[in-house]
């Protein structure tokens, strides 16, 4: 059986095909697109018509893709920026009549279910609680868990794109704008600190976009190879410190001189990065780890586990 798996982003869609077989899948197809549709309307609660077009032409050249590839089923899900806009249900509902998909937008608890389920798969977390962190243009999804269960979870709908366009207005960043975002932060994030001293987690964990660019950042700076069949990588405590100071010290086309870095992450990875190191100097946290999988593997193994009963292995 062939699956497909659509991550409607605030930021970027993600196109994953699978091919089930028994004992796990192996990977056909994986693709990403910068569709930015919260772009100039995500702090206002509605997706321009520019981004809704881009989001239509995006999901019809996936169906071009998938239609290729006899896809049996077809998963695709929206997040913050479709279920927090006012036309949000609108667009869904377009989509499916140009292309016969169904999207189903989920809520944010579920969006951090469904990224520890793939965190989960990807790596060993451990007996001891971890933070996982998911950075989204519109929302930021935190879980507390171990390697057996979720202890806490909760979507916070103060992504970065929502932070770009509030906070991110000189670029150079400058140190008013740190600090009047980590005033903010000190605010929003009340309840994580409540939790992470409840649990103290004693590392944190990233998954998605930021993460996976912070990781090339330092995998270039050390001249190493991510590989292509690996589901963690590889990011310290040192490195991170490093590379943010770069990424906040210096403008748009310093930061795509940076080796490592790529044009659709090069705009909202300045607000990101200010995030992860509130979160690590706030709770304390020493130790990084960088999940290859996030929401788009979790909905896909978490299909297997309930309609196959497989074990999720991988072959790349």
């Amino acid at each position: 059986m062939k699956v497909a798996v659509i991550d409607m982003g605030t930021n970027t869609f993600h196109l994953m095909i699978v091919e089930i077989h028994e004992g796990g899948f192996t990977f056909l197809h994986r693709e990403r697109n910068p569709v930015k549709i919260g772009e100039n309307g995500i702090n206002e609660g509605y997706i321009s018509e520019a981004a809704m077009e881009r989001a239509k032409k995006a999901i019809l050249a996936f169906k071009v893709i998938i239609d290729s590839h006899q896809v049996d089923q077809i998963k695709a899900t929206a997040t913050s920026a479709i279920r927090n806009a006012k036309n949000g249900s609108k667009l869904a509902l377009e989509i499916e009549a140009l292309t016969g998909i169904k999207i189903r937008i989920i809520s944010g608890l579920e969006e951090a279910e469904l990224i520890y389920f793939g965190v989960q798969q990807a790596l060993d977390i451990g007996d001891k609680p971890a933070l996982i962190m998911d950075i989204g243009g519109g929302s930021i999804e935190f879980v507390i868990g171990t390697g057996e269960k979720i202890l806490w979870k909760q979507s916070f709908e103060i992504g970065g794109q929502r932070l770009l366009e509030r906070f991110h207005r000189t670029d150079p960043i400058t140190d008013l704008e740190v600090h009047s975002l980590n005033h903010y932060l000190d605010s929003e994030l009340q309840e994580l600190v409540r939790q992470a001293e409840k649990f103290s987690p004693s590392a944190l964990i990233g998954s998605s976009g930021t993460f996976d660019t912070l990781s090339d950042i330092y995998l270039q700076s050390t001249g190493a190879e991510k590989g292509d069949h690996t589901t963690e990588f590889p990011l310290t405590y040192e490195a991170f410190q490093s590379i943010y100071n770069a990424l906040t010290s210096t403008d748009r086309a310093g930061r795509l001189a940076i080796p490592g870095m790529i044009p659709m992450r090069v705009d909202m990875i300045v607000v990101a990065s200010i995030l992860v190191r509130y979160v690590l100097e706030r709770l304390n946290l020493r130790e990084i780890r960088v999940s290859a999988y996030a929401l788009k593997e979790g909905v896909l193994l978490h299909s297997i586990k309930n309609q196959v009963g497989i074990s999720p292995e991988v072959e790349s």
